[in-house]
């Protein structure tokens, strides 16, 4: 009895020890961004015609390890990842989709992993660059944690992943923002540190065009996303106030004001329903098509007629930008839980913005 209970308290010592080193490690190595940090400055910048007409498509890649076949461990699922066979087809079959949509003006990503154990080490980033030779390529890093020991049963280990903007302009200006708040301690020293990116292209008429590329918060239940959107609200409004054209697109992790699905395959996600309150940005465009999903619920593998389905991915664009066309791409889930969102858009003239402002006199 005697042995018995020394091993027991010694189980239970080596238990807390280990606890206390990760914690320990992890404050020690914790990714601590600035609150803006630049990311890229162009003395030669590409200058836009004032009535420039731009492609754009925003995609969440789930970081090639979330197609069709996954349930995930954070969304009631049990996997922290696919196999490796699946994973490589995912990622293949992503860059191939990427490589149709070359002719894209400007392409927003979010999942790109540089190295992660979910990922099998597969440089997501570097595969991008070698398809998109010449362009810009911004990369903010939003997630760096050397080793994540959720779930248990088989922890995701180390994670180096970011989101990623593509374009094919030349931006004088990229930086990284980092959002305001985190998770509780001490589930912040392993989860994302999330931010956005911000590209300045210069236009002809002496403005410029602001790009931004967000992905927000998700598994909280709305107050960090509610903190996330007013700080980047005072940034989107900010940049109209100068007279800018701005469009902000990405994960935002919650639907937009007043939308009402019309999903014709898949049911509609209610379940811990978070929304933008109707009065942010009133006067703003939410550029979005209510008829494809572009995210699905991880509690197990998709089934069209069964999963539950949300629209998270979408553009915010300011009122001297006119949308030509909206359009979301039903991928079937089969490569990320995510779906693309393609938009076309047409920036307003000096004379058509005066035009605007005189009528609403």
């Amino acid at each position: 009895m005697k042995v018995f209970l020394k091993v027991f308290i010694l189980i239970i010592v080596l238990v807390v020890f280990a606890v206390v080193a990760l914690v320990l490690f992890a404050t020690i190595t914790k990714y601590r961004p600035p609150e803006r940090k630049q990311l890229l400055s162009n003395e030669r910048p590409t200058i836009l015609s004032e009535t420039a007409e731009l492609s754009l498509m925003t995609w969440n890649i789930g970081y090639s390890g979330l197609g069709d076949d996954m349930d995930f461990f954070q969304d009631g699922g049990r996997k922290m990842r696919t196999s490796l066979e699946r994973t490589l087809h995912n990622h293949i079959q992503i860059l191939y989709f990427l490589q149709e949509n070359q002719d894209k003006d400007l392409i927003l990503l979010q999942e790109v992993d540089k190295k992660a154990r979910r990922s099998y080490n597969i440089n997501t980033l570097d595969s991008i660059r070698n398809i998109f030779t010449g362009a810009s390529i911004i990369y903010g890093k939003n997630y760096d944690v050397r080793f994540v020991p959720k779930p248990l049963s088989a922890p995701m280990g180390h994670v180096n992943s970011g989101i990623v903007t593509v374009s094919d302009a030349a931006p004088f200006i990229a930086e990284r923002h980092s959002y305001p708040g985190s998770y509780p301690w001490p589930n912040n020293l392993f989860n994302l540190q999330i931010c956005f990116t911000l590209n300045r292209y210069p236009v002809e008429n002496g403005r410029e065009l602001v790009v931004i590329n967000t992905h927000n918060s998700a598994f909280d239940k709305g107050e960090l996303r509610e903190k996330q959107m007013n700080h980047i609200k005072e940034i989107l409004v900010e940049e109209y106030r100068k007279g800018n054209y701005v469009i902000a697109g990405g994960d935002w992790n919650q639907c937009p004001p007043n939308f009402k699905p019309d999903f014709h395959f898949n049911h509609f996600d209610t379940i811990d329903l978070v929304r933008i309150p109707k009065d942010f940005l009133p006067d703003w465009q939410w550029a979005y098509d209510n008829k494809v999903p572009t995210n699905r619920r991880l509690q197990e593998p998709y089934y069209p007629a069964e999963t539950l389905t949300t629209l998270i991915d979408y553009f915010i664009v300011s009122p001297n930008i006119k949308i030509e066309e909206v359009k979301g791409v039903h991928l079937d889930f089969k490569f990320s839980d995510h779906n693309p969102v393609k938009l076309k858009v047409k920036l307003l003239g000096d004379r058509t913005i005066k035009q605007m402002e005189y009528a609403n006199r």
